[in-house]
């Protein structure tokens, strides 16, 4: 009764969290066909899985959730090189929490069809949306932003995301103001939406410098729903293109050129490719919108489309309809069903046996706005910085003009040259990005935490458990303590700490059940404080048998009471992962650091 992950970076969800995509199409689901049965099975799902990730995924801070880029899961392709497994969970993704704010819409709407209180999910999603807005929204280019991403503190990646772009508008993440924004000033290349924008430099075209159909086909049912004839006909130009010259519906295309030549993976007859193709037919052209008691048609045709279209046969319920659209615009003139009017543009579920549809439209240019068509760009890459004493040091970046300096997740100031002075005397995190010409602005370097050594607390955990006879290395003090499903499922940890404040918490920690980039063993243990939960530590895979390679989970901030206090770290039914039987890690010692 939970929708599985599919199998992802780190050992999947959580550190990969856009299993709740499942909800669109179960919703979907309901809507074609009415079973009550179906409704009943997918709630249940739906409901168990979203409260799972509300003690997962859920930022108190801003609303939104943790977790990687849906469908952008490869890593280098979309993220920094310097990030882990457990920095990517850490993130917070457009796309990802477009898609967790549409599930708890939907889920909200199963309950009441139901007869069930719904209220609570109602209030998630507005968080996430307001969450979206306030973080995301980058009203200087008039779209969103990529993701907030760091470790300790989070920084918005200025990148253009089209799918998550898209997803914002058609779930109404978006206003309608921002909505006709996005279509105006998203950047927009010649054979297509790229799936990021700017390019990431010396990395094969993939997800990054790459157009993908089925992400074209929402960018055009947003532009649709948007109004911008422009960037429609732009879209379906797009796909059309590539399925005219290749003959099939490829995966992915490079940016550049439009080839499906020259791709790290590529297949024809790709299903998601061909459903955005359909789409365009179903969805644009006819104007289908499933509701939960019948078809609403809103046919959006741009002018050069013009003409007669007929689909002939399509099955909805017990109803068999020919469909056929005249003219063009986003606009109904007349709609009729076996030549009687259609009230409201609407094809009530009951309508039974053979019906023939004819609608006429408007015959109205819905939209001279622009686009914004842009030369394909690539960023520079992030400076690689280090620390010699108090000084932040870094090589400089050819055809880099400024370099900004991070402090805690803000820019504390924008130099020209490759060094910086920093205070050392309380806990800060800094990163480096480049920007160039073009005010295009890099990838942050990696985070470089800077404190006295005097905040820092060190428990080795095989004083709190038992310690492990496995013959593992690299770990520090005398051992270290082995915690999976059935050993160890508590550990409780005393802490003596000289002062109330806040602090931050992280483990040292391996887990060699699987490789880095894929599989369903990522390792979980939620955190509690003087009896507090405090939210989850992940332990992600970091490669198949290396139990000797420690890292160290994500961190939380939490506050301590001076003198004694207890951290305990628990299984809980919540932290179950894909797997559902393997969730093992070693634990090498729990880091304690006075943030003030």
């Amino acid at each position: 009764d939970r929708i599985i992950q599919d199998t992802g970076s780190g050992g999947a969800w959580p550190v990969s969290s856009d299993r709740t995509t499942w909800a669109l199409g179960a919703w979907e689901i309901y809507k074609v066909t009415g079973d009550k049965e179906w409704l009943k099975t997918a709630c249940t799902v739906i409901k168990n899985s979203l409260d799972d990730d509300y003690k997962t995924l859920w930022d108190e801070n801003t609303g939104m959730y943790h977790g990687e880029s849906s469908f952008l899961d490869w890593r280098e392709q979309t993220y920094p090189k310097w990030m882990s497994n457990t920095d990517i969970y850490v993130s917070e993704n457009l796309g990802t929490n477009a898609v967790h704010y549409q599930a708890h819409i939907i889920l909200a709407k199963m309950l009441e069809l139901l007869g069930q209180p719904n209220r609570e999910y109602l209030e998630r999603a507005a968080k996430i949306k307001e969450g979206v807005n306030k973080y995301l929204w980058m009203a200087d280019k008039g779209y969103y932003g990529q993701y907030l991403y760091g470790r300790t503190y989070l920084n918005l990646s200025p990148r253009f995301e089209a799918l998550g772009e898209a997803l914002s508008v058609l779930f109404d993440v978006a206003d309608s103001a921002q909505a006709v924004s996005v279509f105006e000033k998203s950047p927009v290349m010649p054979f297509g939406t790229t799936c990021i924008y700017p390019q990431i430099p010396e990395i094969p075209p993939y997800h990054n410098n790459a157009i993908w159909p089925f992400v074209q086909a929402y960018w055009n049912l947003a532009a649709a729903k948007a109004g911008n004839e422009t960037a429609l006909l732009h879209g379906l130009a797009a796909i059309y293109r590539a399925g005219a010259l290749f003959l099939t519906n490829y995966e992915n295309m490079v940016a550049e050129t439009g080839d499906y030549v020259g791709t790290e993976i590529n297949s024809d007859r790709m299903l998601w490719s061909m459903a955005g193709n359909l789409a365009m037919v179903h969805r644009v052209f006819m104007g289908i919108n499933f509701e939960v008691d019948g078809i609403r048609f809103t046919p959006v045709i741009p002018k050069v489309y013009g003409g007669t279209r007929t689909l002939t046969n399509f099955h909805y319920r017990d109803a068999l309809l020919d469909i056929q659209v005249k003219g063009f615009g986003n606009e109904i003139k007349s709609i009729t069903m076996d030549g009687k009017p259609l009230e409201d543009d609407f094809l009530p579920a009951t309508v039974t046996g053979k019906h023939e549809i004819k609608m006429v439209m408007m015959d109205n240019e819905f939209g001279s706005n622009p686009v914004n068509a842009v030369p394909n760009k690539f960023s520079l890459p992030n400076p690689q910085v280090s620390l010699a004493g108090s000084t932040l040091k870094w090589e400089v970046i050819p055809g880099a003009v400024s370099y900004s300096v991070y402090k805690n997740g803000v820019v504390t100031k924008t130099v020209d040259t490759n060094s910086f002075e920093v205070n050392g005397k309380s806990f800060a995190e800094y990163k480096v990005t480049a920007t160039d010409a073009d005010g295009f602005e890099s990838f942050s370097s990696e985070p470089i935490s800077v404190y006295p050594k005097s905040a820092e607390q060190i428990l080795e955990m095989e004083n709190y458990a038992p310690k492990s006879n496995l013959s593992y290395t690299n770990y520090s003090g005398k051992g270290f303590a082995e915690t999976t499903m059935r050993k160890n499922t508590e550990i409780r940890i005393p802490v003596t700490v000289a002062a109330a404040d806040n602090y931050l918490l992280d483990l040292r920690y391996s887990n060699g059940t699987g490789p880095w980039n894929t599989d369903n063993n990522c390792a979980i243990r939620s955190l509690y404080v003087n009896g507090a939960y405090q939210g989850v530590l992940v332990l992600p895979q970091r490669g198949t048998g290396e139990w000797s390679d420690w890292g160290f989970s994500n961190s939380r901030e939490v506050q301590l009471q001076k003198g004694k206090n207890e951290i305990s770290l628990k299984l809980e039914g919540w932290n179950i992962n894909m797997d559902g039987e393997i969730n093992d890690a070693m634990l090498d010692y729990l880091r304690i650091i006075k943030l003030k």
